[in-house]
């Protein structure tokens, strides 16, 4: 098992563009992944840089409908034709952060390569798309101001565009996320009652990031969350939308269980 970290806020590799976005790759025994896409074509450019090519990906996933994991979707899509892109057919809902458009782009779901699913699937022993995440357990406060359109009509977002990516590796599992939207707690909960045991590693944001200073209300979840992460024996690889602030508040209590994702940077 390979993964890297091809773009991502912060500069990691030299010479990697760093971007408000998120875009991983894996390799397995038997597969090339890609899980989301950055914003712009800078995780292409990173690629590139790194000299992982982009072709021999034969399986491709986004995380959830909005616009810094599916900038660089449709041009890969149109370097890569034999690629499998799998996606929640939600994800092509409009999707808004107050009045500004934060969804995917409306030509995605035309793509001849794209699968489009309603839930999960299995596509083999080393990958699985899973959903259904309910629970509300230390919810993200931030999910509060986005919405989604459905039928015209404006409505706060649950996240059921959201899909989370496992990575069978013999006897371990590896949890890939895009922003845990749906909390990281809920998503971990859902995990465990589809796997039963625990993740060797969760790669993932963990959607805490404001543009303001965080309340006590707000800094109490940050804590309470790595409290509660500290109970699983999993490694914790989080950056993105988790924010500086908020990861070195997780990382006092967290200590070597949780470390940061860079642009460019080899992960395992």
């Amino acid at each position: 098992m390979k993964l890297i970290c091809l773009v991502e806020n912060t500069e990691g590799c030299h010479g990697c563009i760093a971007e408000h976005g998120l875009s991983l790759y894996a390799e397995t025994k038997n597969h090339k992944i890609l899980l989301d896409f950055g914003q712009t074509d800078a995780m292409m450019k990173n690629a590139e840089k790194l000299r992982i090519d982009l072709k021999a990906v034969d399986n491709a996933f986004l995380s959830h409908g909005h616009y810094d994991h599916s900038g660089s979707l449709i041009r890969f899509a149109e370097t890569n034709p034999d690629a499998n892109i799998y996606m929640q057919r939600k994800a092509l809902e409009k999707h808004y952060h107050d009045e500004r458009y934060i969804g995917i782009d409306s030509k995605t779901g035309n793509l001849p390569n794209v699968r489009l699913l309603d839930g999960g699937i299995k596509i083999n022993d080393e990958l699985e798309v899973f959903t259904g995440i309910t629970g509300r357990r230390l919810y993200p406060n931030g999910n509060l101001e986005l919405e989604t359109e459905y039928n015209g009509m404006r409505e706060t977002d649950d996240f059921s565009h959201e899909q989370c990516l496992v990575i069978t590796d013999g006897d371990k599992k590896y949890l890939l996320s895009g922003c845990a939207h749906n909390g990281i707690l809920n998503i971990l909960d859902r995990y465990t009652e589809l796997y039963e045991k625990e993740p060797y590693a969760v790669i993932t944001g963990f959607h805490m990031m404001k543009k303001t200073a965080y309340t006590a209300e707000e800094i109490n979840v940050i804590k309470s969350t790595a409290k509660e992460l500290m109970k699983y024996d999993t490694l914790f690889v989080s950056g993105h939308c988790t924010s500086l602030p908020a990861f070195e508040i997780m990382k006092e209590i967290m200590g070597d269980r949780l470390i940061a994702m860079h642009s460019g940077e080899v992960i395992f």
